[in-house]
């Protein structure tokens, strides 16, 4: 039996209030590519202190999902990404929400384990939860959303579901290097880079 919910293009109410009384969510993407305006949003991952994963099937022309929007823009819910950058621009192109307020592991990786230049989810959950995640199913085919695999689903869930300690981690590991404060600078300044990168724009703070 799996051990998640499945949704089509939005989560129900009842599912919309239990995220809301979280003080942070997981939050993690499939798509058909890498560009947001080109490619595909395909699959949404939800996951919660309580271990409540969610995945929601996005059909293509879909351009909304209304409660999904509203937890997504819930000001007292943190929404925790593994490369939120691309996660929330995906979001923002796709179904037009404006994601608030966000904790990116990598970039909080990258401040606190200067002691190695693996920064990748499957390296962070190895070291700070001791899993081996299986990333077979990253470069896969996820634009058949009503009929992908019990592993990709599989993959997708597992891909939200240590997220959430190893956040917590996380923090703790910025506070002690005095990097915290750092880092929610960095998290704050995300929605403007997917407003740049939405637009088009390379890096204007290049040279």
């Amino acid at each position: 039996m799996a051990d998640f919910k499945i949704f089509d293009n939005d989560i129900d109410f009842d599912t919309l209030q239990e995220y809301l009384g979280a003080e942070a969510i997981a939050i993690d993407t499939e798509t058909m590519g890498l560009i947001p305006r080109r490619d595909r949003l395909c699959l949404i991952q939800i996951c919660d202190d309580k271990d409540n994963v969610s995945l929601v099937r996005i059909a293509q022309g879909i351009k909304e999902a209304p409660n999904f929007k509203y937890l997504m823009e819930a000001p007292d819910v943190t929404k925790v990404f593994h490369f939120a950058r691309f996660d929330v621009a995906m979001l923002e192109a796709h179904l037009g929400i404006a994601t608030h307020p966000i904790f990116c592991t990598k970039i909080a990786s990258k401040l606190a384990r200067t002691y190695t230049d693996k920064h990748g989810l499957k390296e962070l959950v190895k070291e700070l939860e001791k899993i081996e995640l299986d990333k077979t199913s990253q470069c896969s085919d996820w634009g058949s959303v009503y009929v992908l695999a019990e592993e990709q689903l599989k993959y997708a869930a597992n891909d939200v579901r240590y997220l959430l300690s190893v956040y917590r981690k996380l923090i703790d590991m910025l506070i002690r290097e005095n990097r915290y404060d750092l880092a929610k600078a960095c998290f704050a300044h995300i929605p403007t880079l997917v407003y740049l990168d939405l637009l088009g724009y390379a890096d204007v703070f290049a040279h």
